[in-house]
């Protein structure tokens, strides 16, 4: 065997060579990415669901739980595609029968009552959690520019509204212990935080309540009054307990949206 036979051989040894390692790297990094890509949309689904299932019931609107749903569907579809080695059938059909209730409004959740500032920092985190996923769906072209201007704005008001939950919660307690500046102070609080979203009417409508019930606790307060059972306070408690369910706020918020 001459020598040029020999260098032809090992120049097709190393071409070879080269032609297997390169398939190799190409392979695995393709492996790589599928695995990164099973994993985002998984954890999409996930955060998705978690969201349906911790924010609390009062906040969630149709809108809301059907952009939740749309996020699971697409996350599904992707997983599908990538056939990935999980339960998807499953999902999908447990997504379809919850948007089937949604739709016919028959999907109920319970209220939950902020009533500490650990949950109404979760609640906050959760709906932090929630406006990303539809700026996100947004910016992807999931949804467009005005239903998700809309959505977003109504997710920035519940964040206002989580605050005012708790202070109001506060207040009432201290309304019951008889400690009326500092149930003042709370509603100041909630009267603050509610007026940060000020281009919502049933927010202004909140703010007006809560300077009305200030008004009467520091008149009472000034005359030593015993404030234990109140008419205005039981009006005042029944109003915000409904504020977010109620005929009248169902039609200012159709306004506000438009």
């Amino acid at each position: 065997m001459d020598a040029i036979t020999i260098v032809i051989i090992l120049a097709a040894v190393v071409t070879v060579s080269i032609v297997i390692i390169v398939l190799s790297q190409m392979r695995e990094r393709a492996r790589i990415e599928r695995g990164r890509k099973i994993t985002a949309q998984q954890d999409a689904y996930n955060r998705a669901d978690r969201l349906l299932s911790e924010i609390p019931g009062q906040y969630l609107t149709t809108d809301l739980k059907l952009l939740l749903i749309k996020r699971q569907e697409e996350a599904c579809a992707q997983l599908a595609s990538l056939k990935a080695d999980l339960p998807i059938k499953q999902w999908q059909e447990a997504t379809q029968q919850l948007k089937t209730q949604i739709l016919e409004k028959q999907d109920t959740r319970s209220p939950v009552k902020i009533d500490s500032a650990e949950k109404s920092n979760y609640v906050k985190e959760l709906l932090q959690n929630l406006f990303k996923m539809i700026e996100g769906m947004h910016k992807s072209g999931k949804i467009d520019a005005a239903t998700a201007k809309k959505n977003l704005k109504y997710v920035l008001f519940l964040v206002h509204k989580t605050h005012a939950d708790l202070h109001v919660f506060q207040a009432r307690d201290y309304v019951r212990q008889n400690q009326l500046r500092k149930a003042i102070h709370a509603y100041h609080l909630a009267s603050t935080e509610m007026g940060k979203s000020r281009d919502n009417p049933l927010a202004m409508k909140a703010v007006k309540s809560f300077r009305t019930r200030i008004k009467e606790l520091e008149a009472m307060d000034a005359e030593g009054k015993d404030t234990a059972s109140t008419e205005s306070q039981a009006k005042l408690d029944r109003e915000w307990d409904t504020f977010l369910h109620d005929e009248e706020f169902k039609k200012k918020k159709a306004d506000y949206d438009d």
